[in-house]
């Protein structure tokens, strides 16, 4: 592997952006809804939200306005976006520090609506924060009560844009809780009994790992390689990869072109674009000019470095794949979902798969009085939160293996 192709090659196998044709192809599309139009985008100064909102602020909307907690990811958007070539190309181009289920985001979007386009970004999206009670029932807030409480003041301020809330590939078939609650997200966006009265176009995507993203498995080895440390994956585990641009692409596409209700994933094929996960990290450190030194025992590997760098090798831990959530594989079709042509050649779509009428709205009363106070200790517990979960995918109860490993406990 030659240095001149770009770091993501080493996850994605790809020199050139897989989704380059579709937005070639949708760009009338794009422009004639964005140009001019107002879009705010929440949860976006993270690695997809920002990409997405690159590929946006092309088109000139109007009015670009940014929420998100991470102060720090939200002076970085500001100054790539004010280093473009050519200057920042929208006039209105606003970031603010908020958690988008707070009163202050309230009184934000009463005070600065009407927007045409919604994005929302804002998510607990690791495997690795099921890891107890009290990370899982701040997963539940951010991805359903928070999502929820959201559509509400859009009904509020009469929205009748385009909505779009990223999904992930973990919510199809789910085995974990953070798979789960992106799947129950998904039943919160698109059922009547939560958007009723919302005169909207909702949609979804679900996509693959994004190689290099913030808080990645091969953004560790990257600050791993640079710290002289040993690099480390889960064994004989497989996932499916885009690249940054290629994700803020997907979500730009999903948002402002996808048909209402439905969910777009990539047409990526599995016998082709399932990677080992061992198969990258070897391929990332080839990339650096080493050759993987495969090790089993963590004690053993930590003082492995120097010795094999000596020898143009560089230590990878293999871990075995049994932590709480985790599976072997991804995948983007659920059972019983059915596939949607969306006229892009590297895209396609799902038709929402509707739960019984009820079951949402009992879920958001169940959870909500989780948040009221009163709750004993012990009251709460992670089995109670599945079994919530359970009355939207009841698949899920024998899907999810609660093993009492978690992610925190490997290298």
């Amino acid at each position: 592997m030659t240095q001149t192709k770009p770091i993501s090659y080493v996850a994605t196998h790809r020199e050139n952006r897989m989704f380059d044709p579709d937005i070639a192809g949708a760009d009338a599309v794009l422009n004639e809804r964005v140009r001019g139009k107002r879009i705010l985008a929440i949860g976006a100064a993270g690695s997809i939200g920002s990409n997405t909102v690159t590929v946006l602020a092309n088109y000139v909307p109007a009015s670009l306005h940014v929420i998100d907690q991470n102060e720090n990811a939200l002076a970085d958007l500001v100054r790539n976006f004010r280093s473009r070539p050519g200057g920042m190309p929208v006039e209105d181009f606003r970031t603010l520090p908020l958690d988008y289920g707070s009163e202050a985001m309230h009184l934000f979007m009463q005070e600065n609506g009407p927007y045409d386009i919604i994005l929302n970004f804002a998510a607990i999206k690791h495997v690795r924060s099921e890891k107890d009670m009290y990370s899982t029932l701040q997963m539940f807030d951010t991805n359903l009560t928070k999502q929820a409480r959201l559509i509400h003041w859009m009904k509020e301020m009469g929205f009748k844009g385009r909505y779009f809330s990223v999904s992930t590939d973990k919510a199809a078939n789910p085995t974990s809780m953070m798979g789960a609650t992106k799947r129950c997200m998904e039943h919160v966006m698109f059922s009547t009994a939560i958007s009723d009265g919302l005169e909207a176009t909702i949609t979804s995507a679900r996509f693959a790992n994004v190689a290099f993203s913030n808080g990645s498995l091969l953004q560790a080895f990257e600050q791993r390689l640079a710290r002289g440390e040993p690099l480390s994956a889960p064994d004989q585990c497989r996932r499916y990869f885009v690249s940054l641009e290629e994700s803020g692409q997907i979500c730009a596409l999903a948002s402002v072109c996808a048909p209402d209700r439905s969910i777009v994933i990539p047409k990526l094929d599995p016998q082709e674009h399932l990677i080992l996960l061992e198969d990258v990290a070897r391929d990332f450190l080839a990339h650096h000019g080493y050759e993987a030194a495969i090790y089993n025992d963590e004690v053993a590997v930590l003082t492995a470095v120097e010795a094999e760098k000596a020898k143009g090798r560089w230590p990878l831990l293999l871990t075995p794949l049994n932590t709480s959530g985790e599976k072997p594989y991804e995948e983007f079709i659920a059972k019983g979902e059915k596939l949607l042509d969306i006229g892009l050649p590297n895209l396609q779509a799902l038709e929402y798969l509707p739960t019984p009428h009820g079951c949402v709205a009992d879920m958001i009363a169940q959870i909500d009085t989780l948040f009221v106070g009163g709750n004993k200790p012990g009251q709460i517990t992670k089995e109670s939160l599945k079994e919530i979960i359970g009355q939207l995918e009841p698949g899920f109860l024998d899907s999810h293996r609660e093993t009492g490993e978690n992610l925190d406990q490997r290298l």
